[in-house]
């Protein structure tokens, strides 16, 4: 193997180790049922591959905050171990962009699922 496939291998396992500590977060478990509702109700409902396309870009994009937000929570944790208000803010703002793609997600999902549901009333 050459030392570029090794290291792409190498990069590989450091991201998967990655979605480890990511998905230990209470949180992201969180997001991990709300995928898993989400992707239940696209199946019970046959949804058309477009939305497919905004299911799963909603998910990746709030999985994607989700693992931005915990690096910069631990890293700022290792930065600054005593309280700092600069250093809260900053975990704030890093939260703050997981609510706004959560809210995005949940609107996507609004869109795709609530007509559905309200029809089987």
């Amino acid at each position: 193997m050459s030392q570029k496939s090794i290291s792409r291998l190498q990069s590989f396992c450091h991201a998967v180790r990655g979605l480890k500590v990511v998905f230990a977060e209470p949180n992201a478990q969180i997001h991990l049922m709300a995928t898993a509702l989400a992707i239940g109700l696209g199946v019970y409902f046959q949804i058309s591959v477009l939305e497919w396309v905004a299911v799963f870009f909603a998910v990746a994009s709030v999985m994607g905050a989700e693992a931005l937000n915990t690096a910069i929570e631990k890293a700022v944790d290792v930065a600054s171990p005593e309280w700092q208000e600069t250093a809260g803010q900053a975990k704030d703002a890093a939260a703050a962009g997981v609510l706004i793609f959560s809210i995005g997600a949940a609107a996507v999902g609004g869109i795709i699922f609530v007509p559905r549901l309200l029809a089987m009333l």
